[in-house]
């Protein structure tokens, strides 16, 4: 039958789109020669159809694996409890909502097949995405491989194949608030890049508002790195400076013109501006140390409530449900 490689895919309030995209994946793995299938999609607390249409895919095809989480975990968890489970030789995770083609995942098998252990898909056209969204994109990967080490590859998505040795390097990463894109881009490997054109959602809307889209950007810069820490330091030594410099005049400025009662408009903006930056910073340590909170409850990433696939029919599974 040749290789085992698993489809990884998150699924939330995603009913309208499941068929569509099931129609659309089947005949792109059904060509790809020499290789056998699985497809582990991710049920994520969806309150719509989504499970029960899954399930009937399930039940129609042996491919199709599901994870039911037992509530609402977020993408992240659900991309995790995918690679998790995945049995394949390679792993590719994708979404539901046909935005990346699945033509491409011939060309990455392709790529896999020639040595390369990450083959990412890149986009070159995202005119899809609104004006809006495509420029917060490009500032957040210019200014997080700025503060960061570990740089995240420019409109690269989660769409990719990764070998097994990157799904098992992967798995012994154990932190609890994962930022997938940083975890994906930290592990390295020999990588190859393909790029494509972004096409629109087949159907539904993002699930991403804006306030979680930056809630997510400052998920990505905690992550991996302590640079904002640091600027805070260093405006503070900063502060100080300019604080001793304006001491020394006001002083001069007596000692040759006398006391005199200053306004106080340069008073009342000076303790505006300290106060926020002050506000600022200790939002800015409440980040780090609400991660250093989170990490040490050791809570699950994620609970599975069932899977369902063809083996095993139904199965309550119990445990932690990953890493």
């Amino acid at each position: 039958m040749g290789d085992l490689i698993s489809l990884v895919v998150p699924f939330y309030n995603e009913a309208a789109t499941i068929q569509r995209f099931a129609d659309a994946i089947l005949p792109v793995l059904d060509a790809v020669p020499d290789t056998a299938w699985e497809i582990v999609c991710v049920d994520d607390g969806s309150t719509d159809g989504t499970l029960l249409k899954l399930v009937a895919l399930a039940q129609a095809d042996t491919r199709f694996r599901v994870l039911e989480f037992s509530r609402n975990f977020g993408k992240e968890a659900a991309l995790t409890a995918g690679i998790d489970a995945a049995r394949g030789a390679a792993v590719i995770p994708i979404d539901a909502d046909l935005q990346d083609p699945p033509a491409l995942i011939a060309d990455m098998v392709a790529a896999w097949r020639k040595g390369a252990e990450v083959v990412l898909a890149r986009r070159t056209d995202r005119t899809t995405d609104g004006m809006l969204k495509r420029k917060t994109a490009a500032w957040f990967y210019q200014l997080h491989n700025k503060l960061s080490k570990t740089h995240i590859p420019e409109n690269v998505g989660d769409f990719r194949l990764m070998d097994r040795i990157v799904v098992d390097a992967l798995k012994q990463l154990p932190e609890r608030q994962r930022f997938m894109k940083g975890l994906f881009a930290w592990v390295g490997f020999r990588t190859v890049t393909l790029d494509y054109t972004r096409a629109a959602r087949a159907a539904g809307e993002s699930k991403f508002s804006g306030f979680a889209l930056w809630n997510f950007a400052l998920e990505g810069f905690t992550s991996f790195s302590t640079v904002p820490l640091k600027i805070w330091t260093y405006m503070g030594i900063l502060s100080a400076a300019f604080t001793i410099l304006y001491a020394v005049y006001m002083i001069i400025r007596t000692v040759v013109f006398g006391n005199e009662v200053p306004g106080y408009a340069s008073l009342f903006v000076a303790v505006l501006f300290f106060g926020s930056a002050q506000l600022i910073s200790i939002g800015l340590l409440g980040e780090y140390i609400g991660r250093i909170y989170m990490e040490t409850k050791q809570r699950p990433t994620y609970l599975i409530r069932k899977t369902y696939g063809a083996l095993n029919g139904a199965q309550r599974l119990s445990g932690d449900g990953g890493s």
